[in-house]
C-alpha cells in the first residue's frame, strides 16, 4: 500500500478548548478552518506502536491515510483477507473513502482525493 498521507484525527469532548490547546499551548500552525474545524500542520503524519496497551480501541480515534488508488489499495487488502468495515463511497465533502480497522478496532480511513477536489495537490 502506498500511503501518499496522513492525518489523526481527535474528536475532542470540547472542541474550543481542545482547538485551542493545539493552537495556543503547543502553538501548531493552523494548515486549514472550515465550519466546525481545525486542521494543523504535523509535518508529513507519523503512527508509533509501542509498548503495551490496555483499554483497546476508543472511537474518539480514528487514523486517516490517503491513498493514491483507493479501489487498488482495497482490493490489495482484500486479498490479503482483509475485510473493509465500510466500502469506499463518495463522501458530502468531495472525499472518497473507505474504512478499514486494525486489531484493536481502531477506525482507519483509506481516503482517495478525486481529480478536480480542492485539496489534491498531486496530479498525477
Amino acid at each position: 500500500m502506498e500511503v501518499l498521507k496522513s492525518r489523526l484525527i481527535v474528536r475532542p469532548r470540547d472542541a474550543v478548548a481542545t482547538t485551542a490547546f493545539y493552537r495556543d499551548t503547543l502553538g501548531l500552525a493552523v494548515e486549514r478552518e472550515f465550519p466546525g474545524g481545525t486542521v494543523f500542520f504535523l509535518g508529513h503524519g507519523a503512527l508509533e506502536v509501542s509498548g503495551r496497551g490496555e483499554a483497546g480501541s476508543s472511537p474518539d480515534l480514528v487514523l486517516w491515510l490517503q491513498v493514491r488508488d483507493l479501489a487498488g489499495t482495497l482490493a490489495e487488502l482484500k486479498a490479503k483477507g482483509l475485510e473493509p468495515v465500510r466500502d469506499a463511497q463518495r463522501e458530502p465533502w468531495g472525499l472518497d473513502e473507505a474504512w478499514i480497522a486494525d486489531p484493536d478496532g481502531t477506525r482507519i480511513v483509506l481516503v482517495e482525493v478525486p481529480e478536480g477536489h480542492p485539496i489534491r495537490t498531486d496530479t498525477r
